[in-house]
C-alpha cells in the first residue's frame, strides 16, 4: 500500500506475526532506474520473508529492478497488476495491465529469466464493466504458460474511470467465487484471496479452498489482529508479548533508526497507532504519538508521556 507499508510499518508488522508474508509497497522502476536504489530498497533483516511489488509495463525494465529486488535479498518479486489510480495509469501500468495480458506475460518471462526468486502478480478479477469470468481466466492463463505460478487476485474489479481508489475498495461488490473458480482451473497455482476480509474466521474460511489471504488495511487499522496469526494459521506457538512490550521494542527501533539514519520518530510511530485500538485511554495514547509538538523528545520520554496521557493532556 503506498505510503503505507513502508519498512518502518514492516518492521512493527514482523514483531506481530514471525510468519506473515510482508510485501513492500509499490516500488516503481523509473524510481529504481532513474533514482536512490538504497532508499528504495533499505530493509530491515527482521523482515523476512519480504516481497519487493514493483509497478512498471516494460520487460527489459522490470528485469533490472527483479536483479536489483534480487542482489539486495528480498524472498519474490511481484507485480502490480491491480492499482487503478489515474496516476498510475498514466505510466502505463497497475490495473490497466490487465488489458494487455500478452505484454505482462512479456514482462513476467523477462523477470523470470533474469531472476532465480519467484514472481507473482497482483490483480484484479476485471476493470471497468467486464464482469465475465473468461476475462480473468485468460489473464492468469497467459501468465501461467509464461511460467507465473502464485496469483494475487483483489476480488473485484478494478474501476479505471468513475472512482476514486478509495471508492473502489468497496465497489463494484466482491465477487470471491471468481477466486474459487481460479484455482479450480489451475490446481498448480498458489491462489491468494484479497479484498473485504475482517476477521479470522473469514481468513479461515477461505483457507478451506485457497492458498492464502492478503490483508491490507484491516491488517494496518487493527495490527493486534496480526499478533493471534501464527497461532491460528501456522501452528506455532505464541509470542509471549504484551502491547506494551511491542510498543517498547519499537520504541527501541526508533532509538536506533535515529542513530544510524537520523530519522526522528514521528514517521515510525504512525503505523502503530491501532495498537491499543478498543483499550481504556487508547484515544489519548494516540494523541501523545501522533503529536508532532513532541518531535523533538526523546522516543522513551514520549512512551512514558502516552501511558500518562490521561493525566498529562486533560
Amino acid at each position: 500500500m503506498m505510503d503505507w507499508t513502508d519498512r518502518h510499518c514492516r518492521f512493527f508488522h514482523r514483531l506481530l506475526s514471525r510468519r506473515a508474508r510482508l510485501y513492500t509497497e509499490m516500488v516503481t522502476t523509473g524510481a529504481l532506474l532513474h533514482g536512490d536504489v538504497p532508499r528504495h530498497l533499505r530493509y530491515n533483516a527482521e523482515e523476512h520473508p519480504l516481497a519487493l511489488q514493483l509497478g512498471g509495463s516494460e520487460p527489459a525494465e522490470l528485469a533490472q529492478c527483479a536483479r536489483l529486488g534480487e542482489q539486495w535479498g528480498y524472498d519474490e518479486i511481484n507485480l502490480n497488476c491491480g492499482c487503478p489510480s489515474e496516476r498510475v495509469q498514466r505510466g502505463a501500468f497497475g490495473a490497466c495491465l490487465m488489458a494487455e495480458p500478452a505484454l505482462v506475460a512479456d514482462c513476467i518471462k523477462a523477470m523470470l529469466d533474469a531472476v532465480a526468486l519467484p514472481v507473482s502478480v497482483k490483480h484484479r478479477i476485471g476493470i471497468d464493466r467486464t464482469d465475465n469470468y473468461a476475462f480473468v481466466r485468460d489473464f492468469v492463463g497467459a501468465l501461467h504458460l509464461a511460467g507465473c505460478r502464485t496469483f494475487i487476485v483483489h476480488a473485484r474489479n478494478a474501476w479505471l474511470r468513475g472512482l476514486s481508489p478509495k471508492q473502489n475498495r468497496e465497489l463494484p461488490p466482491l465477487r470471491y467465487a471468481m477466486v474459487h473458480q481460479l484455482k479450480a482451473d489451475f490446481p498448480d497455482c498458489t491462489i491468494v484471496l484479497n479484498g473485504g476480509i475482517s476477521n479470522s474466521e473469514q481468513v479461515q474460511a477461505q483457507l478451506q479452498q485457497l492458498d492464502g489471504v492478503m490483508l491490507g488495511r484491516e491488517a494496518y487499522h487493527r495490527p493486534w489482529w496480526l499478533s493471534d496469526w501464527d497461532v491460528q494459521f501456522f501452528g506455532e506457538t505464541p509470542m509471549a508479548r504484551s502491547r506494551e512490550q511491542v510498543e517498547a521494542q519499537m520504541v527501541d527501533y526508533m532509538l536506533r533508526q535515529s542513530q544510524q539514519h537520523g530519522t526522528t520518530w514521528y514517521p515510525i510511530a504512525r503505523h502503530m497507532l491501532g495498537l491499543r485500538q478498543g483499550l481504556p485511554g487508547a484515544r489519548r495514547w494516540r494523541q501523545v504519538w501522533s503529536d508532532h509538538r513532541l518531535k523533538g523528545q526523546d522516543p522513551r520520554e514520549v512512551m512514558a508521556l502516552a501511558h500518562g496521557a490521561q493525566l498529562a493532556l486533560a
